[in-house]
């Protein structure tokens, strides 16, 4: 794929307005995110300036971009349920469908994004009987996982207690974790997704923690646990340069 590449991020959510007055809405957090990562590529003449970003929202405006004015697409994360049919999550689901159709636009999902790939792509996504995964966590990664992601093991912040429950025909499994077993998905010129977070910091998990622990969604233990490791590392910058070199490829 040639540069510029123009990504479409399809903004599933908005963040608590105290996330957007310190950092914008999630389109403006993947494109500090993105542009970081891109610097940090090391690929020869690929930096920031080899990106062309653009935000839809698609919960509440519900616009989409033409495919033949971009390369890519990125689905965000979300507080809703990518199993639900609302009218906006159904017409998320029929695009994701289009894009899985054709060959030329690829697409990257993250978290509520991933989900969505699983569904349009014909398998189960629901509530994990193993519950909430947040903050930062391991992800074991399979043999294609390593190759993928150019190291032997995975740390991401999550923040899902829903789950794509088997990969979809023809999918590379690339990791997966003990209440998530598919973490991660590939399928070579078509997508990749993640069920964690790399977009995430540790300043916007800590509040998100502490927001849910105060509407009663996290109890004070899990609440502590979480805080206790949403400092440690996280490979956010590795999953991002996956995905450029997802997208690169022939």
């Amino acid at each position: 794929m040639k540069t510029p590449l123009r990504i479409a991020i399809l903004e599933a959510d908005t963040p608590p307005d105290d996330i957007v007055a310190r950092y914008g809405k999630y389109g403006n957090v993947f494109r500090k995110f993105l542009e970081t990562a891109a610097d940090e590529l090391g690929e020869a003449g690929f930096s920031k300036d080899s990106l062309e970003l653009s935000a839809y929202d698609v919960v509440t405006e519900q616009k989409y971009p033409e495919l033949d004015s971009i390369d890519a697409v990125l689905i965000t994360g979300s507080k809703h349920n990518s199993f639900d049919n609302d009218p906006w999550i159904l017409k998320l689901v029929a695009f994701t469908e289009q894009l899985l159709k054709q060959d030329r636009v690829r697409t990257i999902g993250v978290c509520f994004g991933h989900q969505i790939i699983g569904r349009a792509s014909g398998v189960k996504v629901g509530r994990s009987e193993g519950g909430w995964e947040v903050s930062v966590l391991p992800v074991e990664l399979t043999k294609k996982g390593k190759e993928i992601f150019k190291q032997d093991s995975l740390s991401l912040h999550q923040m899902h207690r829903d789950v794509v429950f088997e990969y979809p025909q023809g999918v590379e499994a690339l990791g997966g974790s003990p209440r998530c077993l598919v973490q991660a998905m590939y399928k070579k010129g078509s997508f990749i997704s993640v069920q964690g977070h790399p977009e995430f910091t540790e300043a916007i998990v800590s509040y998100l923690i502490t927001m849910r622990n105060q509407q009663g969604i996290f109890n004070t233990e899990e609440a502590k646990d979480a805080l206790d490791r949403v400092g440690n590392h996280h490979d956010g910058i590795v999953t991002a340069k996956a995905f450029f070199r997802f997208l690169l490829e022939d």
